[in-house]
């Protein structure tokens, strides 16, 4: 076995060392110094495990190998086990053909859940009499295979679980001979046909679980009502019609019972609201009416209570959180009415509250939205007046609100900023006034924001833009005002809707590139910079003052650059000769190129000195020739080559005049701010150029 396997566990076999394999972990021996119990579980192993197990540990009862990874075709050695009585290899997910059994009549434990098999079913597991534990759930590469009548051959049979793996047909009624059952679980199979009422002859049974097998139909058998050790049934998902047995609403045991999405009729018995067990009552998905009885969970503990999707009418059960423990209340889409019991808001234990499209109306109970473990709370789709609960500023656990389709008045409460774990709010249609609180802007996790069809006024909101996980924000039909913040184009949600109200001045380009033009519709203060259907072009007093600011940059630009030109001719031509020699000297012009950088560039000075060529010239100015040149990055440049010397018809003084306007130049240029004539780099810096 260690040469074949592998794991950390097995680091204290110490095989060459003499020691006794009956102190190796996971091995126990019988008093005549044989192993009879090897126990592997969850040790992570792998390898492929002895093919031929017992030849070698003939006195092996007790094999646990579950929770490994095992390979090999080692269940062929292992049914050979004539007295082994325990046999665990659940979740190894071996893929092999189903083994045949027949030899391993010992066996009281059988486990062979979360593997792999393929084929058919042996059904020689019949032949099994002493066994006690049988567990095959989640095998589902099984072919089709039905429960043989004789299966109530195992009459010491306590646990039968056959989940999940392709059981189908009828349930047989033999089943009801096998009275020593305590759990039986037949669920997520295609078993179909009526459930046999002989199932009430299992006077031991405490879990019954025949849910999602889709087929099953007819009516619930009223015997099932003698189980009276019954803790746990569960037939959801199937066909079953007809009414609740009382009876079962009777069993003095019973703490879960789960029929939902089938479809029963008739009313929940009254009775049930007498048990002191009972903690879950899923019912929802059926065609169930009449009233909720009153005073259910006044005397059990409930845990989970989901009626929802009936037909039930009437008002809330008032007691249901009185034991303290209630995590679930669900009672969405039914024909429910009258008030929402103010003793809900003490329900601190609450996780989901959903009541939505029903017929309930008055105000929502103070403390209902501040209860401290809540997490979702759907009151969606009734008739809910009065003022917007202030509790909302103690929910630290709450994520999502659905208010959606009711009266609720008032302003929202700028406490709702606390319920800092908040995903979706939805506060749709209905009465709501005043601001949208700046302070939403620090619920960082929001990701849906529905405001739409209130009386909300004022402006939208700056904060908004913080909402960095927002996907879908709705504040149509509503009387807000206003520009339309530039600081949403920093969200661009997945669904943006700001129709119907009085908002006005341009919409944010990055908005609307999306083309959905309908959500900006119904503001006829709104308008756009560029051509769209059916919205006016912005007029020169709605454009942004970023706009404004460049044209006026521009319009300035150009008169300064005219004035500057004036005072330079003006300067250049003037009488002033005599004070220029003093400002500057021959020596300079005549030994360097000065060269004024305009915008931040990188260039190599000999690329430059190659490319003042004739071909490169563009033109000639009053203080040298000026050549076109590109740079190996793609920029383009303009270079001013300065006279180097004297000519014949120059004098020095002429020499000065131009260098002089040439400065004068320069500086006007380097004192107009605009991005087409300079960029960021220090306009008045220079770089001498030496002549090679």
């Amino acid at each position: 076995m260690k040469a074949s396997l592998s794991g950390n566990r097995l680091s204290d076999w110490e095989v060459n060392e003499g020691a006794s394999y009956c102190n190796f972990t996971g091995v126990s021996c019988n008093n005549e110094g044989y192993v009879e119990s090897m126990n592997f579980s969850g040790w992570s192993l792998d390898g492929n495990f002895p093919a031929d197990v017992c030849s070698y540990l003939p006195e092996l009862r007790v094999l646990d190998i579950s929770r490994n990874n095992f390979r090999g075709n080692f269940l062929n050695g292992v049914v050979n086990c004539s007295v082994l009585e325990v046999f665990n290899m659940s979740s190894v997910y071996l893929n092999a053909t189903f083994p045949d059994l027949s030899k391993t009549t010992s066996l009281r434990v059988l486990d062979l859940s979360y593997n792999r098999f393929r084929g058919d079913f042996s059904m020689s597991i019949t032949n099994l009499t002493n066994l006690e534990v049988l567990y095959i759930n989640e095998n589902d590469g099984l072919n089709l295979w039905q429960l043989p009548t004789n299966i109530s051959r195992l009459t010491k049979l306590r646990i039968m679980v056959l989940t999940t793996c392709k059981l189908y047909g009828r349930i047989p009624a033999s089943i009801g001979n096998m009275t020593s059952l305590v759990d039986l679980e037949l669920s997520g199979n295609f078993l179909s046909g009526q459930i046999p009422k002989e199932l009430g002859l299992l006077k031991n049974l405490q879990q019954l679980e025949l849910y999602y097998n889709q087929h099953l139909s007819g009516t619930i058998p009223e015997e099932l009502g003698n189980l009276i050790e019954l803790r746990d049934l569960d037939m959801s998902v199937n066909r079953l019609s007809g009414s609740i047995p009382t009876s079962i609403c009777r069993l003095p045991k019973l703490q879960v019972l789960q029929l939902y999405n089938n479809s029963l009729t008739g009313e929940i018995p009254g009775v049930i609201a007498n048990s002191t067990t009972l903690t879950t009552l899923s019912l929802y998905g059926n065609f169930l009416s009449g009233q909720v009885p009153q005073n259910l969970g006044q005397l059990s503990p409930m845990v989970i209570l989901d009626l929802s999707e009936n037909q039930l009418s009437g008002s809330l059960p008032t007691e249901v959180c009185r034991g303290g423990k209630l995590l679930y209340l669900l009672v969405l889409d039914n024909k429910l009415s009258g008030k929402l019991p103010d003793s809900y808001a003490d329900c601190e234990s609450l996780v989901r509250f959903r009541v939505s499209n029903n017929y309930l109306e008055g105000p929502i109970p103070e403390g209902l939205l501040g209860l401290p473990h809540v997490s979702i709370i759907d009151l969606a789709d009734n008739n809910f007046t009065g003022h917007f609960p202030g509790s909302i500023g103690n929910a630290r656990n709450l994520s999502e609100l659905f208010m959606q389709n009711n009266k609720v008045s008032g302003s929202i409460p700028r406490k709702i900023s606390r319920a800092i774990n908040m995903v979706k709010i939805d506060l749709s249609n209905n009465l709501l006034s005043g601001s949208i609180p700046t302070e939403i802007g620090n619920l960082k996790k929001l990701n849906l924001l529905v405001l739409q069809g209130n009386k909300l006024s004022s402006s939208i909101p700056n904060s908004l833009s913080l909402l960095k996980s927002l996907n879908v924000l709705d504040l149509s039909s509503n009387c807000l005002t206003g520009n339309i913040p530039e600081s949403l184009s920093e969200l661009l949600p997945n669904f943006i809707n700001l129709s119907n109200n009085n908002l006005s001045g341009p919409i944010p380009l990055s908005l609307i590139e999306g083309g959905l033009m309908e959500s900006f519709s119904g503001n006829p203060g709104l308008c756009v910079t560029v051509h769209i259907r059916n919205f006016p072009i912005c007029s020169s007093h709605a454009y942004n003052h970023k706009k404004q600011n460049s044209m006026w940059a521009i319009i300035i630009s150009v008169i300064v650059i005219t004035i500057a030109a004036l005072l330079i001719l003006k300067r250049c031509f003037s009488n002033q000769r005599a004070a220029m020699e003093h400002d500057e000297t021959l020596s300079s012009l005549f030994c360097s190129y000065d060269m004024k950088s305009f915008h931040k560039t990188y260039f190599d000075l000999h690329d430059i000195l190659e490319a003042m060529v004739d071909k490169n010239i563009v033109g000639h100015g009053g203080s040298g020739t000026v050549y076109r040149i590109e740079l190996r990055s793609g920029d383009v440049v303009a270079i001013k080559k300065l006279w180097s010397r004297t000519t014949k018809d120059s004098t020095s003084e002429d020499q000065l005049i131009i260098k002089k306007c040439l400065n004068t130049e320069v500086e006007t240029l380097g004192n107009i701010r605009h991005k087409n004539i300079i960029g960021q780099t220090d306009i008045k810096s220079h770089l001498g150029l030496h002549k090679a």
